[in-house]
């Protein structure tokens, strides 16, 4: 675009997730016209990007019909990890670039995986009920000694071998499932690689870390709970449509399996400025942990995400490739220079 035109760009979660003075300030150097909104409506969005050179999407749903429209913009800046609410397809054809942030949050979310898994494992929650009424526990509980247990991780990435090497600190037997794991690579991890039928049986802690995907939604449904040992503990910070939440209800009120931790939902948006409804039957279980989607948050990632996405902006608009696109066989529609090596996709063998 010509020098004197100021560039459009659209902050989008703008309420639910404000802008940092960082990001502001990393955007300044562009002297943008900086639309920050706060919108789920496909028909609203579709209006709102379509003379958007640019946009920042924290946790909004940019469908086919918001991306078919989107004639201007140049990249779509993802300040966080998932791609899976953002048409990366449609965004390709049209030559808009996707960058996202793989690394940005891959201590939290291990943390927060262990974090859920111990108070589980120890009956934080159910004990802290307990104390609260005056009232002791008479016996063992049912506590096991971690370094006597199994826990399999679905999904072996950045964030699943960081939960790996965490479980190993605790003496926990880790198993991996993912289908781009080698045995040799999970060995290097001290994790033992296998299928996910067998990580199921023999798991005592099933820690979900896989990408939503056309393959993985709904990974876990009744059939799979049912190969798990009545006594394994769901935890699940990858996302929450990796589940069948009406089946999972079903067998932890039925004892299918004890426990369940979870962080993701696909039954509420918890991100809801206006909050969300609990009336789907997992929440009248005490047989589950909650947290509202938290296990990505800290201080320092928050900062560091926002100034990254808007900095991915920055390098787009002034012509250069930013850091982390996800399409990146994608071409581009307007000037760009030849993509980094590190950039350009595989070739076939």
């Amino acid at each position: 675009m010509p020098p004197s035109v100021k560039p459009h760009v659209v902050r989008l979660n703008a309420q639910t997730m404000p802008m940092s003075d960082e990001e502001r300030r990393t955007l300044a150097v562009l002297e943008p016209r900086l639309l920050e909104a706060e919108t789920a409506e496909d028909g609203v969005l579709a209006k709102m990007l379509r003379d958007a050179d640019a946009v920042v999407v924290v946790s909004a749903c940019l469908r086919p019909p918001v991306v078919a429209g989107m004639d201007r913009c140049k990249i779509i800046s993802r300040s966080g990890t998932g791609v899976d609410k953002i048409d990366v397809g449609g965004a390709t054809r049209k030559g808009i670039i996707v960058n996202n942030l793989p690394d940005a949050f891959t201590d939290e979310v291990a943390d927060h995986t262990l974090a859920l898994l111990l108070a589980a494992a120890r009956r934080i929650p159910f004990l802290d009920r307990l104390m609260r009424q005056g009232r002791n526990l008479r016996g063992d509980g049912g506590l096991h000694r971690l370094a006597r247990q199994t826990a399999g991780i679905i999904g072996f990435g950045r964030i699943g071998r960081a939960v790996a090497r965490r479980c190993r600190a605790f003496g926990l037997r880790v198993l991996a499932c993912d289908p781009c794991l080698t045995p040799e690579a999970a060995e290097r991890e001290g994790a033992m690689a296998v299928n996910l039928d067998t990580l199921l049986a023999a798991a005592d802690y099933v820690c979900l870390l896989c990408p939503l995907t056309a393959s993985t939604r709904g990974m876990l449904a009744m059939p799979q709970f049912k190969k798990m040992k009545p006594s394994a503990i769901l935890v699940n910070t990858g996302r929450g449509e990796l589940v069948n939440e009406d089946d999972l209800a079903t067998a932890l009120r039925e004892g299918v399996i004890q426990f369940a931790a979870l962080d993701v939902f696909g039954v509420v948006n918890v991100l809801d400025a206006k909050g969300f409804p609990t009336d789907h039957p997992l929440f009248k279980l005490d047989n589950v942990l909650f947290t509202p989607h938290f296990a990505a948050v800290s201080v320092e990632a928050l900062l560091d995400s926002r100034r990254r996405a808007a900095q991915a902006v920055v390098d787009v608009l002034s012509g250069k490739w930013p850091e982390h696109p996800v399409n990146p066989d994608v071409t581009p529609w307007f000037p760009m220079p030849p993509k980094p090596e590190h950039l350009e996709p595989p070739t076939a063998a």
